[in-house]
């Protein structure tokens, strides 16, 4: 099993990319949020995961660990596939998956293209436990120069809002009176969500 490659990306698609490493190029499936990170960079390591079956021979790339772990608990569920889980990433970060599972959001599972109800409740049953284990991803709170729109995503997420609903009123918030206070933007929010 490969654990990871580094190399210049050649192609790269929101789906995929081409990283060459010593003359050879290799064809490695990837999410969003991995092509996102990729953006203007060249030079890359990418951590892989290898899916060998009879008719397959798939390599699904990586920006992060986090990603990956993320990834192998949910092929670990029955009924998630490899295309299923890297369309789970595409859609939601893995710290917003993870939180999800462990709150029993079952409606922003069920969100994700298809995820039904009965596949996001046994994702929740199934990964709970062994997602409790491992740490959230605390990134978004590590800057401590944070703009107002930041530090408030920041609060919100640590009172246990999703941070996908809490950007958004942040914005309409900000949109509206673009001079507020990072307290009354957060005070206005908690109204609104």
């Amino acid at each position: 099993m490969y654990e990871y490659i580094k190399g210049h990306i050649i192609e790269s698609s929101p789906a995929h990319c081409v990283v060459e490493n010593n003359g050879l190029g290799y064809f490695i499936n990837i999410s969003v949020n991995t092509y996102t990170k990729l953006q203007n960079q060249k030079e890359i390591q990418l951590y892989l995961y290898e899916q060998i079956r009879e008719d397959v021979h798939n390599l699904y790339g990586f920006y992060d660990t986090s990603e990956r772990s993320i990834f192998i608990h949910l092929i670990s569920v029955s009924g998630i596939g490899a295309n299923t889980a890297r369309m789970m990433l595409s859609s939601s970060t893995p710290a917003e998956i993870q939180e999800a599972i462990l709150t029993g959001n079952v409606n922003l599972l069920k969100g994700i293209k298809g995820i039904g109800a009965k596949t996001a409740q046994r994702i929740i049953v199934d990964l709970t436990d062994k997602l409790g284990k491992d740490p959230v991803d605390q990134k978004i709170f590590a800057d401590v120069n944070n703009t107002i729109k930041e530090e408030a995503l920041s609060a919100l997420v640590m009172l246990g809002f999703m941070k996908g609903g809490a950007q958004k009123v942040i914005d309409k918030i900000l949109a509206a009176e673009p001079d507020s206070k990072v307290e009354d933007v957060i005070k206005k929010s908690l109204k609104m969500l």
